[in-house]
């Protein structure tokens, strides 16, 4: 039986994609025509599938670890039959802060208590948005009521999320990436979270694909690099390759795991 939860996540900045693509492919077929001769459409309540591309990862001659995560990401998946995490770098876009002058999904640098730092001289990170389901959804639930916190802007035309679904110790989905079509505002104020007052607006939303399984109410849901829990697609292989100087631009093709 296919294991969704606990899988490894690639590391997408790391790697230096020059270009991105998300879909989400319906899953409509064509019902033949009415006696009017138009094509009916019969939809499948899957809601079809995510899929990611990354293209022209920048691979240098001096980036010997980089040529090793593409060894990995051949190793492990070239069979089709292991999964990745897989995040959707939506950085530029999403409904994040600006802080010194840029669009801010993840806050790091955060101090200890005590203003320490870790002893590498890092410290915590933490999302600047995310959200919590207001009411339970069941398995396919094609709307949700969502809660957004810190939100820059209102959701508006769409944005993707993801949700750790672990509902099931026996069939959970693990990550699972969506995004909304429709959007309706219901509420917004204030709410006090682990001590701390935090804005928040509360939206009835219209997602696609529908929910992959059913989800309790306030579970948490990631709006900062969303992720999917995918696969390598059928007759893709990732090779090792280079050319002078050990110089490479590999792409990354992805599909939903089932």
């Amino acid at each position: 039986m296919a294991v969704y939860t606990n899988q490894p996540t690639v590391p997408i900045p790391y790697l230096r994609p020059t270009r991105a693509s998300f879909d989400n492919p319906g899953s409509a077929i064509d019902g033949g025509v009415n006696g009017n001769g138009e094509s009916i459409t019969i939809s499948n309540s899957g809601g079809g599938i995510v899929t990611a591309t990354y293209e022209r990862c920048v691979l240098q001659a001096d980036d010997t670890e980089r040529h090793e995560v593409i060894n990995w990401l051949g190793a492990r998946g070239n069979s089709g039959v292991r999964f990745f995490n897989v995040p959707i770098i939506n950085d530029g876009i999403g409904p994040f802060p600006i802080i010194d002058g840029k669009r801010r999904p993840i806050i790091k640098g955060i101090q200890h208590s005590d203003g320490s730092f870790f002893s590498d001289g890092s410290g915590y990170s933490q999302a600047t948005v995310w959200a919590k389901l207001i009411e339970a959804a069941p398995l396919n639930a094609g709307q949700i009521k969502m809660r957004i916190y810190g939100a820059s802007r209102d959701l508006r035309w769409s944005d993707w999320f993801s949700i750790y679904h672990d509902q099931n110790s026996t069939k959970s989905k693990g990550w699972r990436a969506f995004r909304y079509w429709e959007s309706d505002k219901m509420a917004e104020g204030t709410e006090t979270v682990d001590g701390v007052n935090l804005e928040f607006k509360d939206y009835t939303l219209g997602i696609s694909p529908p929910l992959r399984e059913a989800t309790a109410a306030n579970t948490r849901i990631e709006a900062a690099r969303p992720m999917c829990v995918m696969r390598f697609p059928r007759g893709f292989t990732l090779p090792w390759e280079f050319e002078g100087n050990y110089q490479a631009r590999p792409t990354l093709q992805f599909t939903e795991a089932f």
